[in-house]
């Protein structure tokens, strides 16, 4: 049958046709209806200019094969397309072109100086910049290169050059500045032209640490550089560039503050229409002035940008017993309100946001220094239509203060903002309450991968902390095609690591302190890329880690010694483990030493893993033995003869099993009896924090039982993952009993409503419960193993491969159970289905039926 080749992409992004790189990797898919159908070359060809050139490609291989040509020049484009040649000696078709440009700059051919605010102001003192110029006949193309320390939107004629938010993102500014690139020739005629630019400091000038630092820890004041390159039919070139002297800034603008944990400040009385418009008088603006600090060359930014992504009606109007008025948009989302509103100039509506009610109010203690409060001041002009554009809140509810005239919940809209990656990864089940929990899951991940993996979107803190993207890393990459997205944070992961390979709790790192190792989450150098490698084939991103992830496992095997054990020191150990109290959140049933030792040897593991993949044999046998060394060490340290820990925890046990410390099988079977025990012994409530949570679900399974996992995951009583959602949860809850039976809010002085980490448990959800997992990087290889456990009439998954769609579905039905799979093109499946010897199978539909494991009578 004839194949069709779709779905081809240079590198990360599929949303534009710009490349950070010279030598982007390009993928394909391919679909047929041929079964078993492999690739066994495909022929890819280049036309630039005109003049089209031609590779092969040997192989199966179609995720992120290597650039076959010369390396692109700046600016360079042209159209890429791909034929495919299957194992049925068929070809197909030419794929649709692909328009690729070269989105960097060259070595030495950034001009650009950054300006900011013509006079010393307030910190983080929103700006804007103007700078007028000529546009001559035969204009071919006109290429803006901009990059911002703090937060920026830029304008032509009025017209917002793109529908991007939050440009250009958070990086460890202090190491890496990202720039944009935006083909603005549409924008451009001959005569005058002017270019604008509104900034405000966003992470840049933010106060972090928790209570707001004394002084912001990157910088005081916003800047912005851009750098406009107009090119001409007659073949000359023009740039326009910031800190040529003719730039101009004011600071009175109509938004009069703005900050990330703050909130946006805009009085419209204060716009200046055409202020980005050529011909605009700027007489009383002032000259920018130049950015003091530390000259630095941006690089072009490879991550997805940060957009709107949907937009959320007002489901219901409060009155809340004190009078207040409330809108309560049925979702804890990520965003901020666009509001429609008329009446007298001066007339303020200030908008407060929070997740949860508490006693009927808005609940605001869990944002503790975070006021997440807008304001908006009318110009009296009828209608206005505002939306704040540089902060972000994360909120189900939002109490509107001082609206004049009636109040009409139609002119009040959330909008949805995250990082624009593609949707991957969907379950969906015959159980309505594990569905809302894998809802719940998803809107925790869309809420906070915004710019960078936050553990939290609401508070005075939103950071990147590593532990929580560890743990939840295999279920992002199901979900969201997030590989450009995490690699472009590993970048600043390893910019931030020490000389001595420690890295910092949080990337990009803005806290003075919390530099000392910690286990669990130093561990994301290792875990995170290779993560990326197993679940998109991404080769480019393990290689360039590897220094890193090399300099973790040293830095940590130097801690243990000889001994090969890592004790004492600052540990976060199993972290809000349940029977932890409020406000010793670290003080979990696992032991700390424990937990830093067996996450020891996970890492020299996969150092080892990674070595050998990269072809480093030397380094793969020496972490190879050194990951040998501390397993035996952890098993003579923890484990007793008869399979019980010194540390009697859930978490212990779910390491021990799913880290393989313990491999012999009769230990095997002996720690997971005494793991499943304690789950009993708990009345199938979790026992877990963010170390052992990820894990027990499989350990369980691993050593024999899914009865106590399924009774596990079903569970509704506290702590457990189904409790939030009897509370009317929709996201992921950072505490198990974050709000308590009673409707009141933990007494912990940390709590957030929409933490993914707990969420973890998705990743299950979609390897063993529908039963779809990789076997090979990219899924080259799958498992097709589902669970089908008892309270379920069936389960369904869909994963959107680097090689194509993926799914698996399993249905019970009188006694058996019906398992239909889709294998992609260019894949194949080991499929192990209970009660049944494992067999292979290519590409193509597939449907078995087997006897229904399950029975009436339970271990338990």
């Amino acid at each position: 049958m004839q194949a069709t080749v779709h779905a081809v992409r240079a590198e990360y992004r599929a949303d534009s046709p710009y490349v950070g790189t010279p030598r982007p990797r390009l993928s394909w898919k391919t679909e047929t209806t041929a079964a078993d159908w492999t690739q066994t070359a495909a022929d890819i060809e280049w036309t630039r200019d005109g003049v089209s050139a031609r590779a092969r490609v040997e192989g199966r291989e179609s995720a992120l094969v290597a650039w076959p040509f010369e390396s692109l020049r700046p600016r360079e484009q042209g159209s890429l397309r791909v034929r495919v040649h299957g194992s049925d000696g068929a070809a197909s078709d030419w794929s649709e072109p692909l328009e690729i440009r070269a989105g960097f700059l060259g070595e030495d051919e950034w001009r650009a100086r950054f300006v900011t605010v013509p006079e010393p102001a307030d910190v983080g003192q929103p700006v804007l910049l103007r700078r007028e110029f000529a546009v001559r006949s035969g204009l071919e193309s006109a290429t803006l290169y901009t990059a911002g320390r703090g937060l920026y939107r830029v304008e032509i004629g009025g017209v917002a050059v793109d529908d991007e938010r939050f440009k250009p993102g958070w990086t460890a500014y202090q190491h890496r500045l990202v720039h944009e690139t935006t083909d603005v020739t549409a924008l451009l005629r001959q005569g005058r032209a002017a270019l604008g630019a509104a900034l405000a400091g966003g992470w840049y000038t933010e106060r972090f640490g928790f209570h707001g630092q004394a002084k912001p820890f990157y910088g005081k004041y916003p800047s912005f550089a851009a750098q406009l390159v107009l090119e001409y039919g007659d073949g000359t070139t023009e740039v326009v560039a910031t800190g040529d002297g003719a730039w101009r800034a004011t600071a009175d603008g109509p938004v009069t503050a703005s900050g990330i944990y703050a909130g946006e400040s805009y009085d419209a009385r204060r716009e200046l229409p055409g202020w980005s418009s050529a011909g605009f008088d700027d007489s009383g603006w002032l000259d920018a002035r130049p950015d003091p600090a530390r000259a630095m060359t941006p690089v072009a930014r490879t991550a997805p940008p940060v957009r709107a992504t949907e937009e959320v009606p007002v489901k219901e109007v409060i009155t809340t017993p004190s009078g207040r008025t409330v809108v309560d948009f049925g979702q804890n989302l990520v965003g901020r309100l666009r509001i429609r509103v008329s009446g007298r100039a001066g007339d303020t509506v200030v908008l407060r946001h929070a997740e949860v009610l508490e006693h009927g109010e808005l609940g605001t203690r869990p944002l503790r220094h975070a006021k997440a409060a807008d304001s908006y001041t009318l110009a009296g002009a009828g209608t206005e239509t505002w939306e704040p554009e540089f902060t972000f809140h994360g909120f189900r509810y939002a109490e509107i203060q001082g609206w004049p005239g009636r109040f009409d919940p139609a002119d009040v809209t959330a909008v949805v903002l995250g990082s624009d990656m593609e949707r991957t990864g969907w379950f969906d089940s015959s159980h309505e309450a594990v569905n809302r929990l894998h809802e719940n899951v998803v809107w925790g991940m869309r809420g906070n991968f915004l710019s960078v993996p936050t553990d939290c979107p609401q508070r005075d803190e939103r950071l990147g902390w590593t532990g929580d993207i560890q743990v939840f890393a295999p279920t992002a990459a199901y979900l969201f095609d997030c590989d450009g997205f995490l690699a472009s944070w590993l970048e600043d992961l390893a910019l931030e690591q020490a000389e001595d390979g420690a890295v910092p709790f949080i990337v990009p790192n803005v806290l003075e302190w919390g530099k000392e190792p910690a286990a669990a989450w130093g561990d994301a150098a290792t875990v995170v890329p290779s993560v990326l490698f197993e679940r998109f084939a991404d080769r480019g991103v393990l290689e360039r880690q590897y220094p890193s992830m090399r300099a973790w496992a040293d830095h940590i095997a130097a801690i243990a010694g000889p001994r090969r054990l890592w004790e004492g020191g600052f540990q976060f150990g199993d972290w809000l483990d349940p029977d932890a109290p409020p406000d010793e959140p670290g003080k979990a049933k696992a032991d700390p030493d424990l937990v830093a030792s067996a996450y020891l040897h996970r890492s020299a593991d996969l150092v080892a893993r990674a070595a050998g993949e990269l072809g480093l044999a030397e380094d793969a046998d020496r972490y190879r033995a050194l990951a040998e060394e501390i397993r035996s060490a952890w098993t003579r340290e923890y484990l007793t003869p008869a399979g019980r820990l010194m540390s009697d925890a859930p978490t212990a046990y779910a390491l021990a099993i799913m880290f393989e410390l313990v491999t012999d099988p009769e230990l095997v079977a002996n720690t997971g009896e005494r793991l499943a025990a304690l789950v009993r012994g708990a009345e199938h409530r979790i026992g877990t924090g963010f170390v052992g949570t990820p894990l027990i679900q499989d350990a369980l399974v691993r050593s024999g039982h899914a009865e106590t996992a399924r009774r596990l995951l079903l569970q509704t009583e506290c702590p457990s993952w189904l409790y939030p959602v009897s509370m009317g949860a929709t996201t992921i809850w950072e505490r198990w009993d974050s709000m308590l039976a009673d409707g009141t809010i933990n007494p912990g002085e940390m709590t957030s409503f929409n933490h993914y980490a707990f969420g973890a448990i998705a990743d299950w959800l979609h390897r063993t419960v529908a039963g779809l997992a990789p076997l090979e990087p990219g899924y080259r290889r799958i498992a097709v193993a589902p669970v089908p456990l008892a309270g379920f009439d069936w389960a369904a998954t869909e994963h959107e491969t680097p090689y194509g769609r993926a799914s698996v579905r399993w249905e019970a039905r009188d006694g058996r159970v019906t398992v239909r799979a889709t294998v992609p093109p260019n894949t194949t499946a080991l499929v192990t289905l209970p009660g049944a010897d494992p067999v292979e199978a290519g590409s193509g539909e597939h449907v078995w039926t087997i006897e229904d494991p399950r029975r009436a009578e339970s271990e338990d």
